[in-house]
């Protein structure tokens, strides 16, 4: 935790201290005896504190020691000169709690030459006689109580060298500098040194306030934090060219730091933390040469990176947390020799922690918490006065035995949480006589502690081994670290038994925490706790407790009790109601039935309550009165609804009654819920219709789940202009109706789940500019139409689709498919485990709804509890979608599971589909598909499901794949195709998989030489004989005879005329048509002749690997042809150079 206020406490008084030290000494050393009137003057004074002062502070402290038996100079906080006249009055820290008006006695001590009162409890108005001490040169009022406007009587006192009137907000002190504003107070006091204007509200722009100060040419320090001021900071501050140190912190100067502060000679301290800084910082800065002190943290906007630290450099403290100040450290770190703190807490930088850190021997404190610091943790084996080392929330890796923790005798607290550290935790760590707090949790620590006897210190109050891979038997020795009063041993690998009479060795804990470990704790002591006064947190999660603990009772000060995940049966007692703080009460998935009472008149504050996972049964009369968090799901309730449960939820932000029995309508009442962010009342028996309050109430609403009931009419069409909502489920219900237009008001929805209804509607254009959907679910509805929205639209965020079961109809357009733009990036999916979609409830608890969905995957369906953000989905089956299959579906590489059966697809399976290499699941059955499967589905490698079956597909299934490691169903009713794992033979026909991969990137030259010949053969043979129809007839035969010898040698078969199925024209009309309207070619009328064939006009493009075919084809008439495999699509690279079609 950072401590800001520690250099300057440090170093500014000690500043201000040195320069007065001289006037002191010296005063001292000649004081003379008091004269009557000065001390008459200081006993007038303290009389006056007296009367009004219900404290002890004048009869003790310095005040006690001023008796008019002695003489004044002698008096503690007086300094008298050599002619007895006092000069010096110092009254700070007394708590004199007093009134000061301008008649006090204190005014008439002309000859007062300084003046401290800070830190008193004087009141009520600031006074304005300070003029009359004309001869102050310091003068100290800083938190002395006084309050309003600083009067202008300040501003005569020109021999003043040091004025601080700086407040304290947290002391409920308040200044300002109005009229007279700062120009107007330091007008005249151009011998000030030290100015200490902090936490006075001075308001002013960075011009007004920069140029009523640059008069102040002798000034060393200026401290003006938290003054509101704005920025930018004037060039006229140039001018104090005296400055060490510069304090100007929390204003909001929203401006970059300018470069002029390096051209200061004497700056040794300079402080702009929280001061809305932005731009990236001068260099020069860092390479002062005198600078000590260097902190501008919790500046959000501010940029920056170090490039070299210079030799004997003077840095002690160097704080940039809370900035954008980023990249790796300099090896040169090392020359910050002075360095005593340094404070990088999130920030961007990334790589390694150099080695020489090592040569930061004085070092202090040093935090580089959250950053993306990886590699090995360096050795700190040298900086023996450490206190403080945080290295929490990086990328660290390896051990942390590089450091020879014995040495570091001072550490104080050591923080290596949220890393990927490993290794054994040395027990050397322990034994560090001053260390107080140890968090490792988050790692990959593993080993055993093993025996910590004798080896730890009575220090330590604080350790944190959670979430990390220790194991064997549970360390029974760190219930001999008496002084701990936080221990977090949860999800590790220990094992054993532990008595409940070992922990009460830990006299001094609060916080305690053995969840989801291999342990068992026995719990039945009814034994009363004495010894633990202070407890306050216990969590004992999946600990196989059997019962209730009875010593519970007896903890006064318990606020959060977890007893989940336990075999505890039975019914929950009444005691547990009746603890004075108790908030958060976990006794989810457990076996109990029921309560011994209903809960009324409950004393506890319970704001957290979660019961799910249980038993419990019968009805709820009423719940929690303060509880924000409600979980009642997944138990066996079965009443109605009480009417008025709204009464109970004026505070709730989650409740959730999902997957009971409850029966009956939705109470109106709780839309009374004002400040309800989640309502799950999913997997029930609701009936009735959707209270329309309910929609209205979406304002504040976040999730909305209803799913799985009973509940039918329309969706009201009432959805508030600034709708709230993020995942709306309404999916399993009997609601009708369409699809509510103002919907579009929920702005920022990602989840909208309507399936399994009877709405009847179209699709839901008007939901195209929520651009923050996610999850898109229709299916098995009566919606109707194409799934097309002639505006422009965009759904960027799109990942799961699912329009299954419905009545859509017509092509899938490319334009309105290419804005899924989810399902073409592929997420990393090393956080996919952490990336789902979810609803924070209470960020600071981590209390979330997590969204749920069933998808049909590999032929079934899956509920899917977690929906990862890097998961896609496409589900249209079962619908009337027709044309072939749109060529950006190839650009989904992020697509895990795509489901296009059941409709009326035709063409091609195109080749385009092996792009999508994440792809798991591919149903393409029930459709018009023809020709071969093609040969890239073999790159699908993570591909487990694959069914193509009841198409017209034909030619051998590829061999030598994972193709074939499906079963015959994903195949059969093709009546064209063969080959394993069908039992159809596929006779000598030639495998298409039979290319080897050099000749997939070659010219396919057989292919060439045959096309160029047949057409230029057919031309100047077959074109006179069409115009004599004698001849024609007499060399049929022989043509006929010609084409089915030559053919079959390239791959080719040859039906004769007379063999020609009746169906064949009628069937090839109605594909051709169809391909027709894909490439809005003419139709042309059938004509009675025996066949005709078509030369593409084709060429390679410039891969060499694709055909690119001009579709205006030059027709002849000829016998009837038949190829045993379609032609391919025209964006297949296997697109051969010339076809056959036919009419």
């Amino acid at each position: 935790m950072r401590i800001s206020t520690f250099p300057w406490i440090f170093f500014h008084p000690f500043l201000v201290a040195a320069f007065f030290s001289i006037i002191c000494v010296v005063s001292v050393s000649v004081s003379g005896q008091c004269q009557s009137d000065q001390g008459r003057l200081l006993l007038e004074l303290k009389s006056t504190f007296n009367s009004n002062s219900n404290s002890t502070s004048t009869s003790s402290g310095k005040l006690g020691t001023w008796d008019q038996t002695t003489d004044c100079c002698s008096w503690s906080g007086v300094t008298c000169d050599a002619a007895g006249l006092v000069i010096g009055l110092d009254l700070s820290n007394q708590s004199i709690a007093g009134v000061m008006n301008d008649s006090s006695s204190l005014f008439r001590l002309e000859h007062l030459q300084r003046l401290d009162l800070a830190y008193n409890i004087l009141m009520p108005a600031f006074p304005s006689a300070f003029d009359k001490l004309e001869n102050l040169s310091y003068l100290n009022l800083s938190n002395a109580g006084f309050t309003g406007q600083i009067p202008a009587a300040i501003s005569s006192m020109t021999k003043l060298v040091s004025l601080d009137l700086s407040v304290s907000s947290l002391l409920g002190r308040s200044l300002k500098l109005k009229k007279p504003n700062l120009e107007m107070l330091v007008r005249n006091l151009t011998k000030l040194k030290f100015l200490h204007l902090d936490g006075v509200n001075i308001t002013a722009r960075g011009n007004e306030w920069c140029r009523a100060l640059s008069s102040l040419t002798d000034l060393q320090v200026l401290s003006m934090s938290n003054c509101y001021l704005s920025g930018p900071i004037d060039s006229s501050l140039s001018k104090l060219r005296s400055l060490s140190v510069i304090r100007l912190d929390n204003n909001n100067l929203s401006a970059s730091v300018p470069q002029f502060f390096a051209a200061f000679p004497n700056l040794t301290s300079l402080r702009l933390s929280t001061a809305g800084l932005s731009g990236r910082l001068p260099e020069e800065v860092l390479r002062i040469p005198t600078l000590q002190i260097l902190d501008l943290s919790n500046n959000e906007l501010l940029e920056g990176s170090f490039q070299e630290f210079p030799l004997n450099a003077s840095l002690q403290t160097l704080a940039l947390s809370g900035t954008k100040f980023g990249g790796q450290l300099p090896e040169s770190i090392g020359n910050l020799g002075q360095l005593t703190r340094i404070e990088l807490v999130s920030c961007n930088f990334s790589g390694t922690i150099p080695k020489t850190v090592s040569k930061l021997t004085r070092l202090l404190y040093l935090d580089f918490s959250n950053n993306k610091f990886s590699g090995p943790m360096p050795s700190f084996s040298s900086s023996r006065n450490l206190t403080q080392l945080n290295l929490a929330s990086n990328q660290l890796n390896g051990s942390i035995l590089s450091t020879d923790w014995s040495v570091l005798s001072n550490l104080v607290s050591i923080d290596l949480q949220n890393n990927m550290l490993s290794g054994t935790i040395p027990a050397t760590l322990f034994g560090i006589p001053s260390l107080q707090k140890i968090f490792l949790s988050r790692n990959r620590f593993n080993g055993s502690l093993g025996d910590l006897h004798g080896k730890t210190t009575f220090m330590l109050d604080t350790l944190d081994l959670s979430s990390n891979k220790l194991q064997g038997e549970f360390p029974m020795s760190v219930f001999e670290l008496q002084g701990l009063k936080i221990l977090t041993m949860s999800w590790n690998n220990f094992s054993g038994f532990i008595q409940w009479t070992d922990i009460q060795k830990l006299r001094n804990l609060s916080n305690l925490d053995l969840s989801y470990n291999n342990l068992s704790i026995d719990a039945t002591s009814n034994a009363a706790l004495s010894s633990f006064p202070n407890i306050t947190t216990l969590k004992l999660a999946s600990c196989n407790l059997k019962q209730f603990p009875g010593f519970l009772k007896t903890l006064l000060k318990l606020n959060y009790l977890d007893l989940s995940e336990n075999q505890i049966s039975g019914e929950i007692p009444n005691w547990v109601w009746d603890f004075k703080s108790l908030a958060h009460l976990n006794l989810s998935q457990n076996f109990l039935t029921k309560f011994e009472r209903p809960l009324q008149n409950i004393t506890s504050p319970l704001s957290v309550l979660d019961l799910h996972g249980n038993r419990l049964q019968g009805k709820i009369d009423s719940l929690p009165p303060y509880a924000t968090y409600l979980d009642y799901s997944k138990n066996n309730f079965s009443s109605v609804l009480p009417p008025d449960i709204g009464d109970f939820l004026q505070v709730a932000y989650f409740l959730s009654l999902s997957d009971n029995n409850f029966q009956g309508n939705i109470p109106e009442s709780i839309c009374r819920s004002s400040y309800l962010q989640v309502l799950d009342l999913s997997n029930n028996s609701l009936s009735g219709q959707i209270p329309e309050c309910l929609v209205q109430m979406t304002l504040s609403l976040g999730v909305l789940d209803l799913r799985r009931n009973t509940l039918n009419g329309n969706i009201s069409d009432t959805f508030p202009e600034k709708c709230g909502l993020q995942t709306l489920d309404l999916s399993g219900n009997l609601l009708q109706g369409k699809v509510p237009k103002s919907l579009v008001n929920c702005k920022m929805l990602e989840v909208l789940n309507i399936g399994n209804n009877q709405i009847n509607d179209t699709f839901p254009c008007h939901l195209k500019n929520i651009t923050s959907i996610r999850v898109l679910v229709l299916r098995t509805n009566k919606f109707n139409g194409n799934m097309y929205c002639a505006d422009k639209s965009r759904w960027p965020m799109l990942q799961i689709v699912d329009l299954s079961s419905n009545s859509f109809s017509g092509r899938l357009h490319e334009t309105f498919l290419s804005t899924w733009e989810a399902m073409t990036a592929a997420e990393d999916e090393t956080l996919s485990e952490f990336n789902h979609i979810r609803f924070e409830v209470l960020q600071f608890n981590n209390f979330y709804y997590r969204d749920a969905i069933t998808v049909t995957m590999k032929g079934l369906e899956l509920e899917l509890l977690k929906i990862l953000t890097v998961f896609t989905s496409i589900d249209i089956s079962c619908n009337n979608f027709e044309g072939p299959i749109p060529e950006v579906i190839g650009t989904f590489n992020a697509l895990y599971v795509l489901n296009f059966s059941h409709n009326a697809f035709t063409g091609f399976i195109p080749p385009f589909l092996g792009n999508l290499s994440q792809l798991e699941s591919l149903d393409l059955s029930s459709n018009n598909l023809n020709g071969e499967i093609p040969v890239q589905l073999a790159n699908l490698n993570f591909l487990s499901f694959l069914n193509v079956s009841n198409n017209k597909l034909a030619g051998r299934i590829p061999t030598g794949t994972q193709i074939q490691s499906f079963s015959e169903a994903s195949f059969e009713n093709n009546p064209g195709l063969c080959g394993p794992p069908l039992t159809t033979d596929c006779g000598n026909e030639p495998s298409p998989a039979s290319h080897t991969a050099q000749e997939a990137d070659e010219f396919d030259w057989q292919f060439i030489f045959i096309g160029v010949g047949f057409g230029v053969g057919a031309a100047l043979f077959v074109a006179p004989l069409t115009l004599w129809k004698t001849a024609s007839n007499c060399v049929d035969d022989n043509i006929d005879k010609f084409l089915g010898v030559m053919l079959p040698k390239v791959g080719w078969t040859y039906m004769r005329p007379d063999d020609a199925k009746v169906d064949t024209d009628e069937n090839l009309e109605e594909d051709n048509t169809e391909t027709d309207e894909e490439y809005k070619e003419s139709e042309e009328k059938i004509e009675e002749f025996r066949g005709r064939y078509c030369v593409f006009c084709s060429k390679l493009d410039i891969t060499r690997k694709k055909a690119i075919h001009d579709l205006r084809c030059t027709c002849h008439d000829l016998s009837t042809v038949s190829s045993p495999s379609s032609p391919s699509s025209p964006s297949s690279p296997w697109a051969p150079l010339f076809s056959f079609v036919y009419r």
